[in-house]
């Protein structure tokens, strides 16, 4: 082995990410490391950030250190509390979800499918925007009334409902908003299957898209 070779930064110096890989936490870096050793460039793109990189010897001094074990110990106190809290928010933003009444507006059948066609050619003007050679033929809509398909009546009826937006905050993660987010759609489809029974199987099929993809896929 050469001496060039042997004095690699990759091979006397960590990076954030082996740092990470050793235990270390970003603020673990700032606390007990403070500034790097050595920036070194991108090899392919000169305008990102230069690489951190801290001496090995350095790294291992610290890391046998009573400060080093005490500042550790109470980062993974820290890390098991807020996945604590998380948890704890997470359940009760379900809670809550789960008590949120929906109330789905009950219609005759001609009006239910009079408001649905209605709402069908607003969505399609709405895509249609700027491209009026794709313009929704108004024919081809009215031609659904009186007897408007059961998608569109579950479309309508679902963008009637108010947002609940709300009922998501103070979550993190991208898997307990989504847990969330099924409950309450979950719960949207329930609804409106109570109060129209003769679009439960299109409430079906629409939630089963929205979970597994459109057929095929």
């Amino acid at each position: 082995m050469t001496h060039d070779k042997a004095c690699r930064p990759r091979d006397t110096h960590l990076s954030a990410a082996g740092l990470r890989a050793r235990g270390w936490t970003a603020r673990m870096v700032r606390q007990l490391l403070g500034e790097p050793d050595l920036l070194r460039s991108h090899p392919y793109f000169r305008t990102a950030p230069q690489t951190r990189l801290y001496r090995v010897e350095r790294v291992e001094a610290v890391e046998a250190s009573e400060e080093f074990r005490a500042v550790a110990a109470a980062s993974v106190r820290r890390s098991v509390a807020a996945r604590a809290a998380a948890q704890r928010r997470r359940r009760e933003v379900l809670a809550r979800i789960a008590a949120e009444p929906v109330d789905i507006p009950r219609l005759p059948p001609d009006r239910l499918s009079a408001a649905a066609v209605a709402h069908r050619r607003r969505r399609d003007e709405e895509r249609a925007h700027g491209r009026r050679d794709r313009a929704p033929g108004p024919d081809a809509i009215e031609s659904a009334a009186p007897r408007a398909p059961a998608r569109w009546k579950v479309d309508y009826l679902r963008h009637q409902l108010p947002r609940h937006d709300g009922l998501l905050d103070g979550l993190r993660g991208r898997t307990a908003r989504a847990a969330a987010e099924e409950l309450l759609r979950r719960r949207v489809y329930a609804a409106i299957a109570e109060a129209y029974p003769d679009l439960a199987q299109e409430c079906e099929r629409q939630l089963r898209e929205r979970e597994f993809g459109p057929p095929g896929t």
